[in-house]
């Protein structure tokens, strides 16, 4: 049976936008299925707004108000803890739970495999040494290598627009997400990485120099639950699942797994309870997933306090609010990803020359379904060509798993 531990917080009244409506005495906690009041006694919500296709302009804001489609579930909820903890299988039974959106945790197979299901690591053979992919099991079994800097980044970076789709469908469709770790803990790997001499002190630098400048466009989730697993049973559960490239990794030691568990506690657990609710629950022996939905359901989310930083930057007190946020992480992701488009002239490890740059566009926008746009690839089944007039309207990411072998 799990064990609850309860950071001490404050109870306090959260001013959003449902306080204000006296019809809605049911928005106060997160409900799950089983609990929630029946569906002829709730307000009748819109249809979920389609972000990936159709844009949300200042037209659709006069009659399509955001703040209809929210209600007690319309939360960011986050799955974190060490690795082989369990976080995946707890996250896929909470979003059943409380009929949320489930979103697999980050990983490069999302960009790596096209949209036409064509994984772009099968040309590795053919592009020099510094444009060659570098995935997790690369780096868990050459930890040393100078791809290592930017395998990090390509995390930060993935976490960070998996994150902005989380915060698009929560606005957009009012469900609620859960995710299976989040872009506020990564910096926790790049310590470790760091502690454990795979990267050095200019390449550390250079992604909290990333992270510092794109981190404040993002709202706090409102609950994180963290599975706490001591390293020895860590270690125990990785060659338990059996994972070669984990199992046999130079990188998850006990020094790294300690460096993990230690900026977790100390760092990351530290900082976020001062924005999110937080559960900590003892996951040495799998836990009972009812008693944690029972505790996210005593919850009470709507508490605010003018001098609390809790579910702050859930605080909208006008509509015309709720509607930029939503029209931000909807239709403007591409302005928030370009805070990545930087040179990094000055890190080694992340320069290639201009050659080597140039053959890998060139193999890269002829493989196939990276010809053309989107639904445009007549060589991949693509039909209808004459009469598409735009391509898709957002980059989202796939719901894809990451590979384990």
């Amino acid at each position: 049976m799990s064990t609850l531990v309860r950071i001490g917080l404050k109870r306090i009244v959260s001013n959003n936008i449902f306080q204000h409506n006296k019809n809605l005495p049911f928005m106060r906690t997160i409900t799950s299925l089983r609990t929630r009041s029946p569906d002829e006694d709730r307000p009748e919500k819109p249809k979920p707004w389609p972000y990936n296709d159709k844009p949300f302009t200042l037209f659709h804001y006069l009659y399509d108000k955001t703040s209809a489609r929210l209600d007690e579930n319309s939360k960011i909820v986050v799955v974190e803890g060490p690795v082989a903890a369990g976080k995946s299988k707890l996250a896929k039974a909470l979003a059943q739970e409380f009929d949320m959106l489930y979103l697999p945790e980050a990983n490069l197979d999302m960009i790596y495999i096209n949209d036409y299901g064509y994984d772009l690591r099968k040309l590795d053979p053919q592009l020099p040494d510094s444009c060659k992919s570098w995935d997790v099991m690369d780096f868990l079994k050459n930890p040393r290598h100078r791809h290592t800097i930017r395998f990090q980044l390509q995390q930060y970076i993935i976490k960070y627009s998996q994150y902005i789709d989380a915060l698009a469908h929560v606005l957009s469709t009012g469900q609620g997400v859960v995710l299976d770790r989040c872009v506020y803990s990564d910096f926790v790997f790049t310590e470790a990485m760091y502690h454990s001499g795979f990267l050095n002190k200019q390449c550390r630098k250079r992604y909290y120099e990333f992270r510092d400048n794109s981190i404040s466009e993002l709202l706090r989730p409102h609950l994180i639950i963290y599975l706490d697993v001591p390293v020895p049973k860590v270690m125990e559960n990785i060659q338990k699942r059996a994972i070669s490239y984990e199992k046999d990794s130079k990188v998850l030691t006990p020094k790294y797994l300690s460096t993990m568990e230690k900026y977790y506690k100390q760092e990351y657990l530290k900082t976020m309870s001062k924005h999110s609710e937080l559960l900590i629950y003892d996951w040495s022996e799998e836990g009972d997933v009812e008693i944690v939905v029972e505790d996210i359901e005593r919850i009470d989310f709507n508490r605010f306090d003018t001098q609390d930083t809790q579910l702050k930057d859930w605080v909208c007190r006008l509509e015309e609010e709720y509607g930029v946020l939503r029209h931000k992480y909807a239709d403007k992701k591409h302005s928030l990803m370009n805070y990545f488009n930087i040179p990094c002239f000055d890190i080694p490890e992340l320069e290639v020359e201009a050659m080597e740059a140039h053959a890998y566009h060139t193999l890269m926008n002829n493989a196939p379904g990276n010809q053309f746009l989107k639904g445009y690839n007549a060589k991949q089944g693509d039909t209808g060509l004459l009469f598409k007039t735009g391509g898709p309207h957002r980059e989202t990411l796939p719901l894809r798993e990451r590979r384990t072998s």
